[in-house]
């Protein structure tokens, strides 16, 4: 039997596929659908120390190929989120739990607060594009990247991965800061910033004018990113953005990624793209005569 089993820093998936964060996260109940589609683990909404309801309207622009969307990261607060991380874990899957902050103090509180409630791992959200004061803005420099996964970590049991942005040229160093501070693993990438036009109006359609791009028109950003990474870090890898079928999927997996997130392919295909990217990865696996998931991990990084 081909197997999928997906080990990231001691927590352990079914299979390698995941719910990106953003998509059907803000709910237990949602979540828990997710899993009962198939991913081997979900990732919540991006949480926060208190309420935040996002810009206005509006805040999504879909397109072939593509979304550009800037939410602003609305969510419920932490204290709020205890309900839902209760419900999300009838689903039996492991929960990780996606954490934005605006300093180190905040993040540690945010991440202690998920972990209490049952979270099997945290995801930093260091990598949102479009959030003032959040996210990439801190995500793009090393040494505050180091501060806030180090001392994450200091405060929880659980694994730490850090979300990274492809917004910088210096990705590879900003992973090897997670690595050096102790992270637990690496999640790339997360959107692109972007903006889209209105030809009629004239404008650009966001009401916070920049947004972040996702869907198929990323895949080769965030392939190259994970295939950049693999080999000078040594902490896992998850690679996210664009998967939109197995090959996609197994592109990342070939790639260095140990497992993949999927996020704007659920808008497009629904909840059944995560048994057809499983079951493409088994019938590729059976095909080529490879017993396990993990031996394909980084293939396309060798050298003849």
């Amino acid at each position: 039997m081909n197997s999928l089993r997906t080990v990231l820093a001691r927590v352990v998936l079914d299979n390698p596929t995941m719910l990106a964060s953003g998509m059907m996260g803000e709910t237990g109940a949602s979540l828990t659908k997710v899993a009962a589609a198939g991913a081997g683990a979900v990732v919540t909404k991006s949480v926060g120390i208190e309420p935040r309801t996002g810009y206005i309207n509006p805040t999504l622009f879909e397109t072939d190929g593509y979304y550009v969307n800037a939410m602003g990261l609305p969510n419920p607060g932490m204290d709020a989120y205890a309900e839902e991380m209760k419900l999300a874990r009838a689903s039996k899957v492991p929960i990780f739990a996606s954490v934005f902050a605006a300093s180190i103090k905040d993040f540690i509180s945010v991440s202690s607060k998920m972990e209490e409630y049952g979270a099997n791992a945290i995801e930093l959200n260091l990598s949102c594009p479009h959030a003032k004061g959040y996210g990439m803005e801190m995500g793009i420099d090393p040494d505050i990247v180091h501060d806030i996964v180090k001392e994450v970590k200091g405060s929880v049991k659980i694994p730490v991965f850090a979300k990274l942005t492809p917004n910088t040229h210096r990705l590879v160093e900003v992973g090897l800061a997670v690595e050096k501070a102790g992270g637990d693993g690496i999640v790339a990438i997360n959107t692109v910033k972007a903006i889209a036009i209105s030809v009629e109006f004239r404008r650009p359609v966001l009401s916070n004018i920049y947004g972040g791009l996702s869907g198929p028109a990323v895949k080769p950003i965030g392939l190259r990113s994970v295939y950049d990474l693999y080999g000078k870090v040594s902490i896992p890898i998850i690679g996210v953005g664009g998967i939109d079928d197995w090959r996609d999927a197994m592109e990342y997996i070939m790639a260095g990624a140990r497992a993949v997130q999927v996020g704007s392919a659920i808008g497009r295909k629904g909840l059944g793209v995560f048994e057809d990217v499983k079951t493409g990865m088994r019938d590729y696996m059976e095909a080529n005569g490879v017993k396990s998931i993990s031996d394909l991990v980084g293939v396309a990084n060798e050298r003849k």
